[in-house]
């Protein structure tokens, strides 16, 4: 890599450290899987370069922009970068690989560093996360894991992963549980495009020769859309069904939602929003439930009611080969025994 000309992504693998020099709030949107970001801009400096360039002029915007970068390019080679060694390459992008990047890479490539810059900067890596998707998402030999609410679909997946299958986790990668009160105390979301970019990073690692398992979700999982190419597929895939008892489910679900009765307000305001659904009456005890910390009589009255029913329509309508499906029916959901069930579901995937 010593002729230092643009980088393409296919190359980001033979260097040492991916440099983000965007602001911290494009870093924050999306990045580059193991980047670190280095701005050669704050986000107020950038706001302010962008409406003198607009507003004034286009010198004074680069003027000023020049002093601001040359700034905040002492800061990270006095400090981030004071310890890297003589032989350190590392590969810098922005938004489309111009100023921000070039003018970093030139400082480091003076220090003595074989910087490099990444061809397209971001807006090309975005374009390489939406080709991937349309490619590869059709050829993945998807096995679609569903079950009723509780039936420690994605505490199975993540056994598989531990045993060695490949695994989509898309309730990890958007940060939610998928349903009305699937959102994680304390946990943002990511942005729509930082989702794409690790369910694309996923996929890229993947032999397409071998299983792939990934629970059936619908299209949104919180604010979050799943491709229409990969629910689409989803939806044509052979179906494995975890078939849990109530008890089973109901056990499962006071350890997995626990975290829900320490903000018995903000569930009682959740579960208003099933009035439409479920009728005032209902509600109104489901809240007054969740007010006095009655997790168990609500998460039953939830499954019989709302989740249950929902399940039995929903997923004859949205798998094609649900009547086909593989049930594995069981009245345990412990850790020893949802090790069980994963091995059983990558047997049958194997002799499939």
């Amino acid at each position: 890599m010593s002729h230092r000309q643009p980088v393409r992504i296919s190359d980001i693998t033979k260097f040492d450290t991916i440099v983000d020099a965007r602001s911290p709030a494009e870093f924050a949107l999306d990045h580059i899987p193991g980047a670190i970001n280095c701005p050669v801009l704050s986000n107020e400096e950038r706001a302010q370069i962008g409406t003198i360039y607009k507003q004034v002029s286009p010198f004074e915007a680069k003027r000023l922009g020049a002093a601001y970068v040359s700034a905040n390019l002492a800061r990270h080679l006095h400090d981030t970068f004071h310890d890297r060694p003589a032989n350190w390459k590392p590969l810098v992008y922005c938004w489309r690989g111009g100023l921000r990047s070039g003018s970093m890479v030139t400082w480091l490539r003076l220090v003595g560093w074989d910087a490099q810059q990444l061809a397209g900067g971001y807006k090309g890596f975005r374009g390489h996360v939406i080709e991937r998707l349309e490619s590869l998402v059709p050829r993945l030999r998807l096995q679609v894991l569903c079950g009723a609410t509780g039936s420690a679909k994605t505490r199975v997946l993540h056994a598989l992963a531990a045993q060695g299958a490949q695994v989509i986790d898309l309730e990890g990668y958007a940060s939610h549980k998928g349903s009305l009160l699937g959102h994680l105390p304390g946990v943002e979301q990511p942005s729509q495009k930082h989702f794409e970019t690790l369910l694309a990073t996923q996929i890229g690692h993947f032999d397409l020769e071998r299983p792939v398992f990934i629970e059936g979700e619908s299209a949104k999982i919180g604010r979050i859309s799943v491709p229409m190419a990969l629910v689409e597929h989803m939806r044509q895939a052979p179906v494995i069904e975890v078939k849990a008892s109530a008890e089973a489910r109901l056990a499962y679900l006071l350890r997995d939602y626990a975290y829900l009765g320490a903000d018995a307000d903000l569930l009682a305001t959740k579960l208003g929003y099933l009035k439409e659904l479920q009728g005032k009456e209902v509600v109104g005890r489901w809240q007054d439930w969740a007010v006095q910390g009655q997790l168990a009589s609500l998460f039953a009255e939830l499954m019989a009611l709302h989740y249950d029913p929902h399940y039995e329509r929903s997923q004859a309508r949205n798998f094609a080969h649900w009547a086909a499906r593989q049930s594995l029916q069981t009245d345990d959901l412990s850790d020893l025994r949802i090790g069980e069930l994963a091995a059983q579901i990558r047997q049958q995937a194997i002799e499939a």
